[in-house]
């Protein structure tokens, strides 16, 4: 069946090991990424939190070295090499770094680019990682800079997406496709089975790739991301693009998992490879009409808990680990 491009979309969800404060190793294996999902007919291309600088090596860093990470943007050199790799491949592009404004202050952002420029730029809302790091104030709702297309597209990075409200709302503010960029699982949490995986597996997985296999897609991993991350997509009526880093980021290791998500929570597709890949899938507009996350945004009854959901609250949340 053929589609416009006004009807479908098809979007890339890359996941590597990325070089932890090396913007320029990462930004290299962002170009040739970007590349391998042009020629698989991509039109968009994803990639994960901090893909550019790197993420958990950033707790160790002070606020004078997290900013001499940091860049403006778009002033700055990484947001400029990203429209650049956006402008070589006709393609656009996502990607993830630490950003500093003009008052010194750092935030966790991710931004869209195209061969014309920035189109997008969200900063995280519940930052982690460092106590330097300002949160975002603000979801961002744009249009995907493809010619001929009027998908409306949403960012929310990692633990923002835990927060169902986020999702919720960046749905209602218009998005059809909510970009998710993580750096996650595999880590110690108070759920069941939570923990981190050793870092040997990883060293040993092309002689033992059973073990690291277990361990990636147990309750330190996969099953506790299933848990939840269809259901966002179900509940909303929304895509979902979950993107992931595999291997070392720093000293912890990740899983992966690169996936996009459809409106009914199925998986249209997800890299399963135990190193770089990517996820590949055709988003269609017909399915957003079809799911039942549209009617269910249409039944709300808003006037019995608009003051529930408003309602001030104490947070409580135990954040002395800072990892999701």
């Amino acid at each position: 069946m053929e589609f416009t491009t006004a009807d479908a979309v098809k979007i890339a969800s890359v996941q590597f090991e990325n070089a932890s404060g090396d913007k320029a190793v990462n930004l290299e294996f962002i170009r040739r990424l970007t590349q391998a999902a042009v020629a698989r007919g991509a039109q968009v291309v994803a990639f994960h939190e901090c893909s550019i600088t790197g993420y958990t090596f950033a707790s160790r860093l002070s606020k004078d070295e997290l900013l001499d990470v940091a860049e403006p943007i778009p002033a700055g050199p990484s947001t400029q090499a990203l429209i650049q790799i956006a402008r070589e491949h006709n393609i656009v592009v996502l990607a993830g770094l630490f950003e500093k404004d003009a008052g010194h202050r750092i935030y966790n952002t991710y931004i869209c680019v195209s061969s014309s420029g920035l189109h997008a730029k969200f900063r995280k809302l519940h930052s982690f990682i460092s106590a330097h790091l300002s949160p975002g104030i603000e979801y961002v709702v744009f249009d995907l800079p493809i010619a001929g297309s009027s998908w409306k597209a949403g960012i929310l990075i990692c633990y923002d997406n835990n927060v169902v409200e986020n999702v919720r709302a960046t749905a209602l503010l218009g998005a059809e496709i909510i970009f998710m960029p993580h750096v996650t699982m595999c880590t110690p949490s108070s759920r069941p089975g939570a923990g981190f995986v050793d870092p040997k597996l990883w060293e040993r997985r092309h002689v033992d790739p059973t073990t690291l296999r277990a361990e990636f897609d147990g309750l330190k991993g996969r099953a506790w991301l299933m848990k939840w991350l269809p259901a966002r997509a179900y509940d909303s009526g929304v895509f979902v693009v979950f993107s992931n880093p595999i291997g070392m980021d720093d000293d912890q290791l990740k899983n992966g998992c690169a996936m996009v998500i459809d409106p009914f929570g199925d998986v249209l597709d997800e890299c399963r490879v135990l190193g770089e890949g990517m996820a590949l899938a055709v988003c269609t507009r017909e399915k957003l009409r079809l799911a039942g996350g549209c009617r269910y945004r249409e039944a709300r009854r808003v006037e019995l808990y608009r003051d529930v959901i408003g309602k001030e609250h104490r947070a409580e949340l135990n954040v002395s680990w800072l990892g999701k």
